[in-house]
């Protein structure tokens, strides 16, 4: 095969996947109108129609999709090899890319990759903030990270903190004209910060435990964000309560400039580990990264 039909067909490898030629192009450091190019003529090669464009999303077609099937996992098992390759090298070396929430992100990992990387300097890390339970595997990360009790059982988990304490709170200027919740019920009645989970659209529930009894609560109110620290930011300037890790409110409680509620029904989960399939040849960088992140007590 001509070395141009190889570079095609890795392009329309990128855009299938992506769903994106906008993305695509990025991840290949060309421009969108030449890889728009590339897919075209690939597609007058073939004779076939291999991705259906619209104004606003990409789409293999059958015929792409069976493409994509054939060529995908094979440009993979090169890549494979060639990381294999960098393990002969004096130095652990390559990128290692994570999914995690934003909690874990800025109080675990950024912290501890502070310290490590400068000491692998061949080492490369790419960290993506997603509330949603991913796909490790089918989105092509090395790691996850998630709490211990959502890591599904064929992985490999590796604990990366302590358990975690959820905590609800307000700002004193919210409860200047109102009563503090006394049960988890009484939240109906309050302006709730909620937290929306992309993996189905939805909020989050607010969860709580209390001599064995739990109890699940639906809360409304006028903000909804995807992230913990803009929750925190709007509780601070008295929007209303919200419901977060008890680590990232407790020196604003300490300053005053936050008040927890319902401390007693306030439960603790699992703390965050990291996860990867069991399948998978771990190379020296993802073994000197997680034994960096491991938790010690």
């Amino acid at each position: 095969m001509a070395r141009e039909n190889l570079n095609d067909l890795l392009a329309f490898v990128a855009v299938a996947r992506e769903r994106s030629f906008t993305r695509a192009a990025a991840k290949l450091g060309v421009s969108q109108s030449a890889l728009s190019h590339t897919i075209r003529g690939l597609e007058a090669r073939l004779g076939l129609r291999l991705l259906t464009r619209t104004t606003r999303s990409v789409s293999p077609t059958p015929a792409g999709e069976r493409l994509l099937a054939t060529v995908g996992p094979r440009f993979d098992e090169i890549d494979e090899e060639l990381a294999a390759l960098t393990e002969l090298r004096d130095r652990p070396a390559g990128t290692i890319r994570i999914t995690t929430d934003e909690h874990a992100a800025s109080t675990i990992l950024q912290p501890k990759l502070a310290e490590l990387l400068p000491d692998y300097p061949d080492i490369n890390v790419e960290i993506v903030v997603d509330f949603g339970l991913t796909d490790i595997v089918a989105q092509r990360y090395d790691l996850g990270v998630r709490l211990g009790d959502q890591v599904a059982k064929d992985m490999i988990a590796v604990r990366i903190a302590p358990d975690m304490r959820m905590a609800v709170v307000g700002a004193p200027s919210y409860f200047t004209n109102r009563t503090r919740p006394k049960t988890p019920q009484d939240l109906t009645g309050h302006n709730c910060i909620n937290l929306r989970l992309p993996t189905y659209g939805g909020l989050f529930a607010w969860e709580f435990i209390k001599a064995g009894h739990e109890v699940r609560v639906r809360v409304e109110g006028q903000l909804v964000f995807n992230g913990t620290n803009q929750m925190l930011q709007a509780a601070l300037s008295g929007c209303g309560l919200t419901y977060i890790p008890a680590d990232l409110a407790q020196p604003y409680i300490d300053e005053g400039r936050l008040k927890p509620v319902l401390k007693d029904w306030c439960p603790v989960f699992p703390g965050y580990h990291l996860y990867y399939p069991s399948r998978r040849q771990s190379s020296r960088a993802l073994g000197v990264l997680v034994d960096a992140l491991r938790y010690r007590i």
